[in-house]
């Protein structure tokens, strides 16, 4: 039986790209283009690390400059697997999971890298997530993210979980640096497009029985279940750094995006009022602080 190997690389579900000794990219399949938005076209012969997937860790450390998988397959010729996030060409980042493995020719001598990537969202529960949400109509249209009625509805069933069975929760407040800026300089088509991306990496950098929802305008809205003051940190951390490492597309240029941030625990004699209003007094401190940073309170 003859096996037609470039049907099979060419129908995986995975993306698959190879790289030779030099890291230069000499082949990418279809999934690869459909997980990243890159043509094959655009990528085949620039190296992997021009600024095509530049691969980050979950507190926003670029993987080529120190950890990079394919790399050190390079150098010590074994498999290596770590679960990173990789940009997207449209700015936001994806969760996957990556696999580098050794090319080697008829000798046993390498001659470059297969990195093997699959998508680790979970694309089931967030469609099931997204139904659900257009029949309540409680979606924010464009950013596909929880609304501020159901943010609303969300709170008071946290408030409800606290008082009856002692679970804590917080809240991250987030605004979206000069974004009127944002909008006046490059157009509200960008300014959307902005918005999309950080909603796209806000949900990523978030557990799953977690709340990402968007408040109004370029506000943000995480709640956090069953977290203590310092895994609230760690989790409005992560989504600081991956954020800054969110960006939109332009024509000439890759422009960046950064959130300021607010991060509170809810207490015993909160309302939904009064958390939202100490989360967005924090928010306002972060800005007055210098923007895309954290102030916990």
């Amino acid at each position: 039986m003859t096996v037609n190997y470039e049907d099979l690389l060419e129908n995986l579900a995975d993306g698959i790209y190879f790289v030779d000794c030099q890291r230069r990219i000499t082949r990418w399949n279809r999934a690869a283009e459909r997980i990243t938005g890159y043509r094959a076209a655009e990528v085949i012969g620039s190296c992997c690390a021009d600024n095509i997937l530049v691969h980050i860790d979950d507190s926003g450390q670029v993987l080529c400059e120190t950890h990079c998988p394919l790399t050190a397959c390079l150098e010590d010729n074994q498999p290596h697997e770590v679960e990173v996030y990789l940009h997207h060409k449209d700015g936001h980042r994806v969760p996957v999971l990556v696999r580098a493995l050794p090319l080697r020719d008829r000798s046993g001598e390498i001659i470059g890298v297969a990195e093997l990537f699959t998508d680790t969202s979970d694309k089931a529960a967030n469609s099931q997530r997204i139904k659900e949400l257009e029949r309540l109509a409680l979606l924010d249209h464009l950013t596909q993210l929880a609304n501020r009625h159901y943010i609303e509805a969300e709170l008071r069933a946290r408030f409800e979980e606290m008082a009856r069975y002692g679970l804590s929760f917080g809240l991250l407040f987030m605004d979206i640096d000069h974004f009127k800026r944002f909008n006046d300089t490059f157009g509200h088509d960008a300014g959307d497009q902005a918005l999309k991306n950080v909603a796209k990496t806000l949900q990523s950098a978030a557990r799953p029985f977690d709340l990402v929802g968007r408040w109004g305008g370029e506000e943000f809205i995480c709640i956090i279940r069953n977290v203590d003051e310092k895994g609230l940190e760690i989790v409005g951390q992560r989504c600081l750094a991956l954020v800054e490492k969110t960006y939109v597309p332009l024509q000439h240029q890759l422009e960046n995006i950064t959130v300021s941030l607010g991060a509170t625990l809810a207490r015993a004699d909160d309302c939904s009022e009064s958390l939202l209003k100490r989360a967005d007094h924090l928010m306002y401190c972060s800005k007055k602080s210098g923007r895309n940073r954290m102030t916990l309170g």
